[in-house]
């Protein structure tokens, strides 16, 4: 009996392991079974491959079609299998030669005219292909986007006739190649000198994109906290090829990649009504949540303490280990979460604690209970925690003068180019025995550590944390070794928890 193979790719969180579309045709009433755990997008390809074929002029044989998307216990979801499924039945009623089907892996969603519509995930399909020898053929714009992965030879399609085209020797598709440079600069980013006043802020910024630290401000509303977060991406260093990768398959994942954006920090700010799922990824076929479409990127979350506790307390574990593991009865998923978290508050449900002006009438325990919406553990691994206070008529009135986004970032990429010659990683992803080999401070320093950790009861944890900052305000000023000054600023930024 007719059979035909098509080598296709599906999706498993970051994975996307092989897919094979195996197409049978049968004598009998005429029907089209799809086996293989597919979901609802997956069925409804029949009516779409069924009105694609007929409109690009191809006969849909009237036969009993069985089609097996193996392995059959990986579910199957979106409409990436059309494509491949449509040239299965081309090739099983030999419409189309099948001989060539094994040096391709297909993937694309089709309209009922047979247009190519582009699809979620196609980076990370191409990357998760590795160096095999098969070529992949994708719609136009998913084309763009997966040739980024260098090594892939990828060709782009805007129709199923082209794409039988070529399989029938008829017309060759373009090849994509990837370009030759990629653009590394920084546009698109706001300037840092546009932010007036918050010398203190700006220098604990800088600090925190000289450690890859997380930050959080703590000030009135309009004092400038989220121009200060929405700058912390101009003040990185130029991201790696490898991380840029990274980043963008997992936007690629979410149907939220441009080519255009290949090598910018991803800055994602949900709002503070965000579920749990919608922050750390979550649903039936698991997805990347907010955190991880700010891998390798910043993460802002705005008013903190408005946040659902529960969603707070979600982000431990990925503050710490860069990944997070998502759990469901019959599937299970690991995504990247590697992101620089900027958080913003105000003191006090009103915002105006400690106004000199007087304007706040909140009550000692109702700002003590605002407060305790942040647990312990999770203002713990917070490693920079800094008040940005209201500002003077006189400061608003001046001209900005503050130092650039591009000044500052110059120090930065210093400092983090001596943190990869040194440790390989930014002083912030150091373990514990890193941090005893890399970040002991000197003898008045220690000292200086010492006095600190009785006097503001700090843990093991923040212990840690003050020393990898520590690190990185040495960095940033060229010393070898952590002094007391450094020491102390680290010190000063852990203050806020303890108040």
């Amino acid at each position: 009996m007719p059979l035909a193979i098509v080598h296709s790719r599906g999706l498993d969180g970051l994975s996307a392991p092989e897919v094979a579309v195996e197409v049978h045709l049968a004598g009998g009433l005429p029907s089209v079974t799809l086996v293989g755990l597919p979901d609802t997008e997956v069925k409804e390809a029949r009516d779409r491959v069924r009105a694609a074929l007929q409109n690009s002029g191809f006969d849909f044989p009237a036969k009993r079609i069985t089609i097996n998307l193996a392995p059959a216990d990986l579910p199957k979801e979106s409409g990436r299998f059309d494509l491949p499924i449509a040239l299965g039945i081309l090739a099983a009623s030999r419409q189309i030669p099948g001989n060539a089907l094994n040096d391709y892996e297909f993937a694309g969603e089709l309209s009922l005219s047979g247009q190519l519509r582009p699809i979620r995930g196609a980076l990370a399909m191409v990357l998760a292909a590795g160096g095999r020898d098969r070529r992949f053929v994708l719609p136009e714009a998913s084309a763009r986007e997966a040739v980024l992965a260098r090594e892939a030879r990828v060709l782009a399609a805007n129709t199923l006739l082209e794409v039988c085209a070529h399989l029938s020797g008829q017309a060759d598709l373009t090849e994509c190649e990837a370009a030759a440079d990629v653009d590394l600069g920084d546009d698109g980013y706001p300037d840092l000198a546009d932010v007036r006043g918050q010398t203190q802020a700006k220098r604990a910024l800088e600090i925190a994109a000289a450690g890859g630290h997380s930050i959080l401000l703590v000030g009135p509303p309009g004092t400038g906290k989220s121009m200060l977060a929405i700058r912390l991406p101009g003040l990185l260093p130029p991201m790696t090829p490898g991380a840029a990768l990274e980043s963008a398959a997992v936007l690629s994942l979410a149907g939220q990649f441009s080519p255009e954006r290949f090598a910018h920090y991803p800055y994602r700010s949900p709002h503070h009504t965000a579920s749990s799922a919608a922050l750390v990824g979550g649903g039936s076929v698991p997805r990347p949540g907010e955190i991880s479409l700010a891998h390798q990127g910043v993460l802002f979350l705005d008013e903190l303490p408005e946040f659902d506790r529960r969603v707070l307390e979600a982000l431990r574990e990925p503050l710490e280990s860069g990944r997070i593991h998502i759990s469901r009865a019959a599937r299970q998923a690991e995504f990247p979460a590697q992101f620089q978290l900027v958080a913003a508050m105000n003191p006090c449900p009103c915002g105006y604690y400690g106004d000199s002006g007087g304007k706040c009438r909140c009550t000692p325990d109702q700002v003590a209970r605002y407060r305790k919406k942040l647990s312990g553990p999770l203002l713990d691994r917070i490693d920079l925690q800094i008040e940005v206070p209201a500002l003077s008529a006189e400061v608003l009135q001046k001209a900005a003068d503050g130092e650039s986004s591009a000044s500052v970032r110059a120090r930065v990429t210093q400092a983090r180019a001596r943190q990869q010659a040194r440790q390989g990683k930014p002083n912030a992803r150091l373990n514990t025995k890193e941090v005893d080999r890399h970040c002991l401070p000197d003898a008045p320093g220690a000292a200086l550590l010492k006095q600190a950790l009785v006097r503001l009861n700090l843990s093991a944890r923040a212990y840690h944390r003050v020393l990898r900052v520590a690190r990185s305000i040495a960095d940033l000023a060229g010393n070898a070794e952590i002094t007391a000054p450094h020491v102390a600023e680290a010190v000063q930024y852990r203050r806020f928890a303890k108040d």
